[in-house]
């Protein structure tokens, strides 16, 4: 069954949305009268976080370039390029979305979500810009364009993006949803924690100050698709089949393995990095995943494998209601347990 485009108003249709695909919507969005009203809390809380990259001054680390590593300095460009290609990604994907999907609060959070991920996007640019000339810059997206190992680790993604790109049906919005987790709630978070790794070394603090912005926004992604999926298979029991649930464990499963083999070969040379740490930290990530989705766990259950991250989660951020690495105050949303999103 295809999807169909949702037309822009539909007069005959109620406010309230009957179904967030293929139901029935005037097109017009009362926040006061939704279908899901816990999805109002956080297209607020989305809206808490705004940013943006020119917020934070980058002279520290530009200082501190030259006395990282040369193999600190590799990875550190290889991970920002690679960030901000899956972040290319995000943008037109969410915004296409939305074209099918009928709850207009839907649509709203899936709007916010393609703006978020276009102001990360240019924050690894500025980032790159602060620290190397153009010239440097665009190797290094080029790089990240022709690695064999990153065509590889990114095939799953593309493979579910552009099948809904081609074929919009409920089918491959599903597995394109599966895959976004994927890249926003495991493949972005491995990323993170390099920079984290240096943080913890008082190296390149600006720089991770940014990937705490990025991450607290990432954090709400990765839920947000979590709750849609699982709203998607309960309004369409027809979905919610053993053979989509084990998609989702299987697809997680491989981007699980791909994370670890990419880690293996862009963090070998990087001191005081534990491999197997790290790769028991992307199962305890995929963990966390499943669970969001009202799954069981896939991996051994276990306690964070790299406790040091903590120290640069969002939890301890919100709780001084400033910036970690700076100190500057803040307005952004108190994050808890309670309201489901405890990251790292």
């Amino acid at each position: 069954m295809q999807l169909r485009k949702i037309k822009l108003l539909n007069p005959e249709h109620p406010n309230k949305s009957t179904g967030i695909i293929n139901g029935q919507t005037s097109g017009i969005l009362n926040w006061n009268d939704i279908a899901y009203p816990h999805m109002y809390d956080l297209y607020q809380t989305l809206l808490s976080n705004f940013w943006k990259a020119q917020e934070i001054n980058m002279q520290d680390d530009i200082k501190q370039w030259d006395s990282l590593t040369e193999s600190e300095q590799d990875v550190f460009l290889r991970i920002n390029t690679q960030l901000a290609s899956l972040d290319s990604l995000q943008t037109p994907t969410m915004s296409q979305v939305m074209d099918y999907v009928t709850d207009s609060s839907f649509k709203a959070i899936f709007a916010v979500i393609s703006q978020q991920e276009a102001v990360h996007n240019e924050s690894y640019s500025y980032i790159l810009s602060s620290l190397v000339p153009l010239q440097e810059q665009n190797s290094r997206f080029n790089q990240a364009k022709e690695d064999p190992i990153v065509q590889k680790r990114n095939a799953l993604i593309l493979e579910a993006y552009e099948g809904f790109r081609q074929c919009p049906t409920p089918s491959s919005l599903f597995k394109l949803a599966v895959n976004s987790i994927n890249l926003e709630g495991i493949y972005f978070y491995s990323g993170f924690a390099f920079f984290y790794h240096l943080a913890r070394q008082q190296k390149m603090l600006k720089t991770s100050t940014m990937i705490s912005y990025i991450q607290r926004d990432e954090m709400q992604h990765a839920y947000f698709i979590s709750q849609f999926i699982r709203i998607l298979l309960t309004e369409n029991p027809a979905m919610n089949t053993p053979e989509n649930i084990d998609y989702i464990y299987k697809t997680i499963d491989s981007a699980v393995e791909l994370e670890k083999e990419w880690s293996r070969f862009i963090l070998n040379n990087i001191e005081g990095i534990d491999l197997q740490e790290f790769e028991h930290y992307v199962e305890y990530l995929a963990n966390k995943r499943f669970r969001q989705l009202g799954l069981n766990n896939l991996y051994p259950e276990r306690e964070n494998p790299m406790p040091w991250i903590h120290v640069f989660s969002d939890e301890m951020i919100n709780e001084t209601k400033s910036d970690f690495f700076e100190q500057k105050s803040r307005t952004y949303t108190k994050i808890t347990q309670s309201n489901g999103f405890d990251e790292l």
